[in-house]
């Protein structure tokens, strides 16, 4: 793989669900565009082998979905129809997400198992373990108050 293969690389969407799993998303939080500033660019190409590395063991494994990092640039929507507007996602956040992964795991359990393995930890980056729901929480206990058809 050239090296502009390896840093530009796209985690693909893998498609091989085990019996009994639930997808789970795995949110890496950093705190801005600064936080790798530190490394030299040699460091910086070790931290991308190894979260290649990392998301192809989870591949492997058929553990990993999909996942992706997320640009610096963005926008914040907030109040009635989104009013309030801030460009980037850093204005007024101290920590915001930078990626993500989507994997399958038996419980939540086994999903923080899988996110301790993230090789941002060691670098200050934290990960947030949720799982995919298949109705939102909004409606949780709406049903038993639903007109009956």
């Amino acid at each position: 793989m050239k090296e502009a293969d390896f840093v530009r690389r796209r985690f693909p969407m893998v498609s091989s669900p085990s019996a009994a799993s639930t997808p789970f998303l795995l949110l890496f939080r950093n705190t801005g565009p600064d936080v790798h500033q530190h490394l030299t660019a040699e460091q910086r190409l070790e931290l991308t082998k190894q979260w290649n590395d990392w998301y192809d063991g989870l591949a492997a494994r058929g553990q990993a979905i999909q996942g992706s990092p997320l640009g610096f640039e963005g926008r914040v929507l907030s109040g009635p129809q989104g009013r309030k507007v801030i460009d980037g996602p850093y204005a007024e956040a101290k920590e915001v997400v930078g990626g993500f992964v989507m994997v399958r795991a038996a419980d939540l359990d086994e999903a923080t198992e899988l996110a301790k393995g993230c090789p941002g930890l060691p670098l200050g980056l934290t990960v947030e373990v949720r799982p995919l729901v298949p109705v939102s929480p909004v409606l949780e206990g709406v049903q038993a108050h639903a007109p009956q058809a």
